[in-house]
């Protein structure tokens, strides 16, 4: 499963763990990814999603339906 958010794109970032002695190592800054199932009324199905935990709250707050209208506008398949 890839780590990128369906809603709002969000990808793991790159940097250095920085040591005590200040010895830089690469490292990787994952993203809070979950799968969540939502039940669409506009398409009449359940549709899950691999989703961030902004993107979850930006579904809370616009609503399912408006979520999914526009990743269907982008062209996004689930």
């Amino acid at each position: 499963m890839s780590r990128t958010c369906q809603v709002t794109g969000a990808r793991p970032g790159f940097g250095h763990a920085i040591s005590h002695s200040h010895r830089r190592t690469k490292r990787r800054f994952d993203v809070n990814i979950q799968r969540k199932r939502y039940w669409v009324p506009s398409l009449g199905r359940h549709v899950t999603l691999t989703l961030s935990a902004k993107g979850i709250k930006t579904i809370d707050r616009c609503g399912i339906d408006a979520v999914v209208a526009e990743m269907l506008a982008r062209g996004e398949r689930f």
